[in-house]
């Protein structure tokens, strides 16, 4: 029941932040799609069982997020001098990056980190590792991705002192 309201005041904020509308109509409309979605939530948790494990910590959360933005604007100056200067990468490379982390959530986050930086993107999932493509790979990607794998795992409530 707690879980529920916390994922309906979760989705109700992030629908009022993305929306940015405020009339009466938008604001019904943004209510029934929360309660829909959070009756359809319960429907499948009920069917399979199955209940995804929020292991993480959210001070180390929001101190990832401050980092990934940083290294999202830095990522996004480097893919724009490649975009401008006008010759397309012959580093153009799909590798494997191993995946560290020990719940669901946390391989989601390592997962969708690594395709919000512009210039990479997270083509498959496998059980311990991920096919990235890299726009332009350059010598120090692998150690970026390990650092960043090591910020998901510190952000999971069991491993939450590793490192930051």
């Amino acid at each position: 029941m707690i879980r529920g309201v916390i994922a309906a005041m979760g989705l109700a904020i992030l629908w009022l932040l993305m929306s940015g509308l405020y009339k009466t109509l938008i604001l019904i409309f943004g209510a029934l799609s929360v309660l829909l979605t959070i009756f359809i939530i319960s429907r499948m948790d009920k069917v399979d069982g199955h209940k995804l494990g929020y292991d993480i910590g959210v001070l180390a959360t929001i101190k990832y997020l401050v980092w990934l933005f940083v290294e999202i604007a830095k990522s996004n100056w480097a893919v724009t001098k490649v975009i401008l200067s006008g010759q397309t990468p012959e580093q153009q490379k799909m590798f494997e990056v191993p995946v560290n982390q020990k719940s669901e959530i946390a391989q989601v986050v390592f997962a969708n980190s690594i395709t919000l930086t512009p210039g990479t993107v997270t083509v498959e999932s496998e059980d311990d590792n991920f096919i990235v493509h890299a726009l332009d790979f350059g010598d120090g990607d692998m150690e970026a991705l390990t650092d960043m794998d090591a910020r998901v795992c510190a952000i999971e409530t069991g491993n939450a002192g590793s490192k930051q």
